[in-house]
């Protein structure tokens, strides 16, 4: 007998350097590890939906459909699909014909925040149009599941799980370009796109104000992050683009903290990770940023440049305290991709009315 089939739709996602793509790589490799025992124990098998070149990143033990834009029109598969979970709210794919529950993860509605009009009408009429072929939708913060039922008017079944976040503390490091082994010069480390939203003019204008502290911005080298480095010439701030984890890794260990004044997140992972050190981090309080960094985080509630001083000085005394680091390093634990696969994979066996596992 054929097993049943659940197909994991990543869309058209192409790179996993991101936070979709970081998320949709740890869930499918979970996901992908737990296939062999629930094909004999279910008779269930994993397909991935995923751009062709990215056929075998999850193994030989699950299946590989090709994402093709006729897709976005009409989706049909030779055979039937028992559950189909889009990884994210922006993948413009339909499910398949004919298939079972239709289950979407929602990162945020970051169109909500910051937008003009039209940008925010033209989102929300596609998110609306995706909320209309779904049956479940899993949100990573409670924040997005409060803005899912509040600006979509949500009422189906909905669920929150908390993304993980990768622990680099074991990982090899090597330092940043222009850095030694061991820095003898403190500095305040950020990671992102730098795009707008990221609100990284903010940190700029902090570095203005405080000359005697170095800034270190990392990042992928996007047009953003380009055009900001292109336009900055300040000698306490340094850009490096395209770092890999090993120097991600080095800047986590050997910063004095890790800013993040973004304005709109759906989770935010590099502080979750820099946390995993026992850093002091700086997040804006803005959208899900208070939920996820809790009292670990210290808060942005403007960003004049001496009021984030003021911010940055006071948490970097407080990170003195006995135990600080640890609670910071416990508070980071909580995020963690196998809980957070679990979580999937359980909803899953209630969503096929499978055996608990």
């Amino acid at each position: 007998m054929n097993p049943r089939r659940i197909g994991i739709s990543l869309g058209n996602i192409g790179a996993l350097h991101d936070g979709l793509g970081e998320f949709s790589l740890q869930i499918g490799q979970r996901v992908a590890a737990a296939a062999p025992l629930w094909r004999e124990q279910f008779g269930v098998a994993f397909d991935f939906h995923l751009r062709d070149r990215l056929f075998g990143l999850f193994g030989p033990d699950v299946g590989y459909l090709a994402v093709n834009r006729w897709q976005r029109i009409v989706h049909r598969q030779p055979q039937p699909y028992a559950l189909w979970h889009s990884l994210h709210q922006l993948n413009k794919n339909r499910p398949p014909q004919d298939c079972g529950p239709r289950v979407v993860t929602v990162h945020d509605l970051n169109y909500l925040y910051g937008r003009n009009a039209f940008s925010t009408w033209r989102h929300r009429r596609r998110t609306q149009a995706l909320m209309r072929r779904t049956d479940v939708v899993v949100a990573i913060s409670q924040h997005t599941a409060d803005d899912v039922k509040r600006d979509l008017g949500w009422s189906g079944a909905l669920q929150v799980i908390h993304n993980g976040a990768r622990s680099f503390v074991d990982a090899p490091r090597r330092p940043l370009p222009g850095w030694a082994e061991q820095p003898t010069t403190p500095f305040l480390f950020h990671l992102s796109r730098m795009s707008p939203s990221k609100n990284p003019q903010a940190i700029i204008g902090l570095a203005r104000l405080w000359p005697e502290m170095t800034f270190v911005l990392c990042g992928p080298p996007s047009d953003d992050a380009k055009k900001l480095r292109a336009a900055v010439e300040l000698p306490n701030v340094q850009f490096h683009l395209g770092i890999d984890d090993a120097q991600k890794a080095w800047a986590y260990a050997h910063c004095s903290g890790f800013l993040f004044p973004s304005l709109t997140e759906g989770f935010g992972l590099p502080p979750i990770e820099a946390m995993h050190f026992g850093k002091p981090v700086f997040l804006a309080r803005r959208t899900c940023l208070p939920e996820i960094g809790g009292d670990a985080a210290d808060y942005f509630d403007d960003f004049d440049a001496a009021a984030m001083k003021r911010v940055v000085e006071h948490g970097l005394a407080r990170q003195r305290a006995p135990g600080r680091a640890d609670a910071i390093r416990a508070h980071a634990a909580q995020f963690d991709w196998d809980r957070a696969a679990a979580a999937y994979l359980a909803l899953y066996r209630r969503l096929l009315d499978l055996a608990p596992g």
